[in-house]
């Protein structure tokens, strides 16, 4: 059952009319060939965790699994993060440091994120997983649009099945404040894994310090948005064995968090002249 009193319901429904342009979403829907598109993405071993799939999410009483999710996520969003929805994802990234060759984007919805990473890394093979075929297919469409070559994946960000040690850049937007919090450390513990030595990890989220405005959170249709503002991204990347942790507040609404896998004393001996590269072109904020 969705909330009466949140902020679609107040504001964004209302307004609908006004932020979503119909004939655009027709376009999209005629578009896309979803039944194909949607078999083509999916896993039939992908197993939905109950915290995703029995939840409603931006007002959407099925979650992300319907097409009208993911052809109207990008305009809801739009108006979400202010003052501009591209401004703040760069702003994400620019903090990533040197010039990656693999980057992994986990949760990344409609690839709104992923394309800017891409983007802004045009020699470095790009990939971004998710548990919703139907965001990807968006994804996927949004990417072949730009000319973009990136690779697309239905999967669990908690166990993606890439193997260790094979990523220079891990990247997270938006997904945190989505799932339990118990959740997101696992997935940092899976980042933790798949980067290489010097590798970085980049959460980007809500400002935890601004959502625990009373008041504030009633107003999203986010299950687990109060846990997610209550804790810290910072203590979770140390418990995970980040180094190196740094958060700055992103137009003050948002906040992005980097964490940097560390070279430990086998990993020194071993490590190779492109990783050593990587951790020392990593600046500071």
């Amino acid at each position: 059952m969705v909330k009466e009193n949140t902020l679609w319901e107040k504001l964004l429904k209302p307004l609908s009319g006004f932020l979503v342009n119909e004939q655009e979403l027709q376009h999209l829907r005629n578009a896309i060939h979803w039944e194909q598109e949607i078999e083509c993405l999916s896993k039939p071993e992908i197993v939905y965790p109950p915290y995703y799939n029995n939840q409603n999410l931006q007002g959407i009483a099925e979650g992300y699994l319907t097409v009208e999710a993911a052809i109207t996520y990008d305009a809801v969003v739009r108006y979400l993060l202010l003052p501009n929805e591209t401004w703040l994802r760069t702003e994400a990234i620019d903090i990533i440091g040197g010039q990656p060759r693999n980057i992994l984007d986990l949760g990344c919805g409609t690839g709104s994120t992923t394309l800017i990473l891409k983007q802004r890394f045009p020699d470095a093979q790009v990939m971004g997983i998710d548990l919703s075929p139907y965001m990807l297919a968006m994804a996927k469409y949004k990417a072949a649009t730009a000319g973009l070559n990136i690779l697309w994946q239905q999967g669990n960000a908690q166990k993606t099945g890439f193997p260790s040690a094979s990523l220079d850049v891990v990247t997270a937007s938006l997904l945190f404040h989505e799932i339990p919090p118990t959740i997101a450390q696992w997935i940092l513990k899976e980042c933790f894994r798949l980067l290489v030595p010097g590798g970085q990890v980049i959460i980007f989220d809500g400002n935890q310090n601004i959502l625990k405005t009373p008041g504030l959170m009633e107003i999203f249709e986010k299950p687990f948005i109060e846990a997610y503002a209550m804790e810290s991204v910072d203590t979770w990347m140390e418990d995970a064995g980040f180094e190196g942790i740094q958060t700055k507040d992103v137009w003050m609404t948002h906040q992005v968090t980097r964490g940097i896998k560390p070279l430990t004393v086998t990993d020194k001996n071993q490590e190779t002249v492109e990783q050593r590269e990587i951790f020392d072109a990593i600046p500071a904020f």
